[in-house]
């Protein structure tokens, strides 16, 4: 309990929020409820903290339990050693920062057998004390009481030898010293990268070509460049080293242990040197490396965590009858057409392009797909083949029967749809599908639901990361998982369609009761109020108090079930309709009613305003969809390939990855261009998501072309 209250103060006091605030808020998760939950039905007790407050609440508090725990291993391994004082005890206590508690544990860290460690085996401990005495006129003449004959060391030098090992790693653990050092690499470090000889002139090192005689201050090096280097330096093309000013650092440690000039004076200088050199320079570098990759992961992590959310709240086309193409020359393209709700109706190959081309033949079959399962919407994938198909089938709705609206085209990226299609959870929904069928059904759904169907696919597939692969992959999966878990529950899941994956990550769930769900479903039909969800085989009260208010029923009983009211509240609701003199139905349908309401006179201990404030807003729009409106898309019709691309073009494309340099977008071509940070606006950008989302239509200017490197530099300035 002691923890908690130093946990509450420490999170309080970094994040500057109120510490009730944050021990209410530790107090619920210590209880069990989800992020989602706390934030939207909790807020009295949290004062009204948001979703990215609680998370940082949540993290910090993972990250001083973790402190905890080394502290006691700390603390069990100096009391076995017998070494513990008060003092220490004290110090070990109060230190709630890592890098300081390892360097008050590194003198007493159990180590392999070092040079240090032989010395004092030797018994040269007192000639070290002794030199750094520093008052000894004849160090080789004291040194001499320690040579032992026919032993080690076996003479003078040897012994001295010995004793500035001791004094080196005493060095090095020295707190002073290593925090000098560190004030070094924080002010002055630079990263310098080099081409490993002989690798220089490949074809696979040219895409670090940028780096091989690279060097920028440390503090000043982005996320994306340090990933960069690290991924060129782990597939051997580059070699990294982290520098700063050796002799003035090394001149800074002898000041704090040299005295004077004479000859002991000389040999603790050495010690230092070499302390320096060989053990504490290597030791803060690597712990300077280790901070600079922490922070670039960080940033990457918060970028794909942003593309990602963006990319899951993409806009949905709703419950209309979809026909998906997964597009190809020489395989084909592959034809689904699915139900209003999803389901796969039918599915077969057309061959419109070289080197089959069975244009006619597939033009036949397209139209007659159209009619037979009253086709309302088309999705076509943007891979390879993606614009010659769209323009294959706007020929085969202009040769359809005129007077009939036709279908609307939209280009869907596939970015993981083939991962989807050979996975467990595809097997399971088509067992007796391929591949490709498979895949062209997740294009189409994709265009229904993006949210959906995405959550079936592991967020590293989908491709809107930067170097998603050299970041650390349990804190990439936590945050990832987080962000999806905050997206369903933002949107709400309609409890009688939802499928087992997309319930998995409702507030509350997880994927053993989100199959309990599903099958509960198969046996006793569609749910009919949210009540029900107490009759699912281990859906106790704690899972249902957490899940209730993120599932919606439409046409249920009670309007309420469709909404984002808690069951917890209805009550309150059903009062208001009282004494309004109406029905809850009413209330939802008339404005006027609700004009009425003061809220005040529902204040309770339990509800409080900011409750009652969500609810009078979710009456007004009940189960409203967040997510924006789906929008029709056409590239320039001119441009086809990247050698018909000319400086100073303009064209529409679709912003498809965003990253702290910049942003990619797709102008048709079959290669994305970037548009760098500084050719976003007319103004300085920080941040390009202040500017641009995914799958954003935008208009670009074409500023360069690199055919030998596929790269295009687009601008969005003055546009």
């Amino acid at each position: 309990m002691e923890y908690i209250k130093i946990f509450t103060q420490l999170i309080a006091s970094q994040l500057h929020l109120p510490e009730h605030a944050v021990a209410n808020t530790l107090k619920l998760l210590e209880e069990g409820c989800t992020i989602p939950f706390i934030s939207r039905y909790r807020k009295e007790r949290t004062g009204g903290l948001d979703e990215v407050q609680i998370t940082s609440i949540s993290d910090r508090n993972e990250r001083l339990k973790d402190i905890q725990k080394r502290k006691e291993t700390i603390l069990k391994t100096i009391n076995e050693q017998g070494k513990m004082t008060t003092e220490l005890q004290q110090r070990i206590d109060e230190c709630w920062e890592l890098t300081t508690l390892e360097d008050i544990y590194l003198p007493y860290k159990p180590k392999r057998r070092t040079r240090a460690q032989i010395a004092r085996e030797q018994g040269l401990e007192p000639l070290a004390t002794l030199l750094l005495m520093q008052r000894e006129p004849n160090p080789e003449r004291a040194a001499q009481r320690f040579v032992h004959a026919g032993g080690s060391p076996a003479d003078a030098s040897a012994a001295l030898a010995g004793a500035q090992d001791i004094i080196a790693e005493q060095v090095s653990e020295d707190e002073r010293c290593r925090n000098q050092v560190r004030s070094a690499y924080r002010r002055e470090a630079f990263i310098v990268s080099k081409a490993v000889k002989g690798k220089k002139d490949t074809d696979e090192a040219q895409k670090y070509s940028d780096y091989f005689d690279w060097e920028e201050p440390l503090k000043r090096c982005s996320s994306h460049r340090l990933l960069a280097m690290r991924r060129g330096e782990s597939e051997g093309f580059l070699r990294l080293q982290l520098t700063i000013d050796d002799d003035e650092a090394i001149s800074r440690l002898q000041r704090l242990y040299v005295r004077g000039n004479g000859r002991c004076q000389h040999l603790v200088a050495e010690a230092v040197e070499d302390g320096y050199k060989r053990l504490l320079q290597p030791s803060i570098e690597t712990e300077f490396m280790n901070l600079g990759k922490e922070r670039a992961d960080e940033e990457a992590i918060k970028v794909f965590a942003e593309n990602l959310r963006q990319l899951l709240l993409s806009a949905p086309l709703g419950q209309k009858r979809v026909m998906g193409v997964d597009p190809g020359f020489r395989t084909g393209c592959k034809v689904v057409c699915l139900d209003a709700q999803g389901n796969l109706l039918h599915h077969e190959a057309v061959f419109p392009h070289p080197p089959v081309n069975h244009r006619m033949q597939a033009t036949i079959h397209i139209q007659q797909m159209i009619r037979d399962y009253h086709i309302e919407a088309i999705a076509i994938g943007n891979g390879t083949a993606s614009r010659e198909t769209k323009e294959f089938v706007d020929d085969a709705l202009k040769e359809m029967a005129q007077g009939k609206p036709a279908p609307t085209i939209f280009v869907v990226s596939e970015d993981g749809a083939s991962v989807y299609s050979a996975s467990k959870a595809a097997r399971e929904e088509f067992p007796e599908e391929d591949v490709t069928v498979r895949g062209a059904v997740s294009i189409g759904r994709r265009l229904m639901d993006p949210l959906a169907e995405l959550v079936k696919i592991d967020p590293k597939s989908i491709g809107v990361g930067q170097y998603q692969h050299d970041v650390d992959q349990s804190k990439l999966k936590h945050s990832l998982d987080q962000t999806v878990e905050s997206c369903v529950n933002l949107v709400g899941v309609n409890l009688n369609t939802a499928s087992q994956h997309l319930l998995t990550y409702v507030s509350g769930l997880g994927p053993v009761l989100a199959q309990n769900i599903v099958d509960y479903r198969k046996e006793n039909g569609a749910f009919t109020c949210r009540s029900q969800l107490k009759k699912v085989p281990r859906l106790g009260p704690a899972a249902y108090q957490q899940c209730a208010g993120f599932l919606r029923i439409p046409d249920a009983r009670n309007p309420l079930d469709n909404s984002a009211v808690h069951p917890e509240s209805y009550h309150v609701v059903e009062q208001m309709a009282k004494d309004c003199e109406c029905s809850v139905d009413d209330l939802i349908q008339k404005k006027d009613k609700r004009d009425k309401i003061d809220l005040q006179r529902y204040v309770t201990t339990e509800v409080g305003l900011p409750t009652l404030t969500d609810i009078l807003k979710e009456l007004e729009k009940p189960g409203r969809d967040p997510r924006e409106q789906i929008e029709e898309f056409e590239f320039d019709a001119t441009v086809q390939t990247i050698e018909d691309l000319r400086e100073g073009m303009e064209l529409p494309g679709i912003v498809t990855n965003i990253t702290n340099f910049g942003a990619f977008v797709d102008i048709g071509v079959h290669q994305d261009g970037l548009v760098h940070v500084s050719q976003l606006a007319n103004r300085y950008v920080s941040d390009p998501t202040q500017v641009v989302h995914l799958h954003q239509h935008v208009r670009v200017r074409v500023i360069g072309i690199d055919l030998r490197r596929q790269r295009i530099s687009l601008s969005m300035k003055g546009i």
